[in-house]
């Protein structure tokens, strides 16, 4: 989060005292025009290699869409601008402005990780994305103010790591497994460039029977890491454990913040898909 903050940084620095671009309006670029078209290098989902694909931001189609080929008519993908997020993460892509881009699919999270070699125009897509979120959720909470909706335009994750984790009956050895946690999304990957989790777990409130402790139940087997963590849910115990002291108390104070907070009623529906997931 550093590396990219000093990344956006320097861009708003360049566009103010290069540029001049808050003292020339005409200079300005047009982040909010509700359209965008250029080619940023994307992850392969399988294959693992960066590779050139054509990308268009459209406000009126509500989506951001990618193409495998510069003159395929369809799309590989389409993301809705509904669920769309955005986060520079260029230590776990291993490029200075690596973004990656999650979406909703199926209710289930995807990835997509590219990045472009000219700071410029990663800042100047990431702009873009946030803009044509901050145009849909005006639409979508017409009473919100504008300091109400800046928050919800891009949200960084509360916390990634390692951590290792068991199955639901407690008896399946633990497995190292790359975990996420965005908002109140627990996801875990085999592999943090994985383009699909494994697995997610929906973390509630106090309010509804979610807590989190310290440690693991006294008959848990199989684990290498010392430090265990417990989070109870309504249907479930999941048993996780870190490497190091500081690395679980991180976690669970992550874990904390998100329990504390009470749901808000959209949060319901997400909660009952998980439960009812096929």
């Amino acid at each position: 989060q550093v590396l990219s903050q000093l990344l956006l940084r320097e861009q708003w620095i360049r566009a103010k005292y290069e540029r001049n671009e808050f003292e020339f309006i005409e200079k300005q670029e047009p982040y909010s025009a509700g359209y965008r078209e250029g080619f940023l290098w994307k992850r392969g989902r399988d294959n693992g290699q960066f590779l050139s694909r054509k990308f268009i931001l459209s406000e009126r189609e509500g989506a951001l869409k990618y193409f495998n080929k510069q003159d395929a008519r369809d799309p590989k993908a389409v993301m809705k601008i509904e669920t769309l997020n955005a986060t520079f993460q260029p230590a776990k892509i291993g490029n200075p402005c690596g973004l990656q881009i999650t979406y909703l699919k199926d209710n289930s999270t995807r990835n997509i990780f590219v990045y472009h070699s000219d700071a410029k125009e990663m800042v100047d897509w990431f702009n873009a994305i946030r803009a044509a979120r901050f145009h849909y959720l005006q639409v979508a909470f017409p009473g919100a103010s504008d300091e109400e909706l800046v928050p919800k335009l891009t949200r960084n994750f509360m916390k990634e790591g390692f951590m290792e984790k068991t199955g639901p009956k407690h008896t399946e050895g633990f497995k190292k497994r790359w975990f996420t946690m965005d908002d109140r999304r627990l996801m875990y990957f085999k592999d943090p460039l994985d383009a699909y989790a494994r697995g997610e777990v929906f973390i509630g409130s106090k309010e509804n029977s979610y807590t989190v402790l310290s440690g693991l139940p006294p008959s848990t087997q199989g684990y290498h890491w010392n430090h265990g963590i417990t989070i109870v849910t309504p249907d479930r115990k999941f048993l996780f454990a870190c490497e190091t002291e500081a690395e679980q108390r991180e976690w669970i104070a992550a874990f904390q913040r998100v329990i504390n907070r009470p749901m808000r009623p959209q949060e319901y529906a997400v909660e009952a898909h998980f439960k009812h997931k096929p």
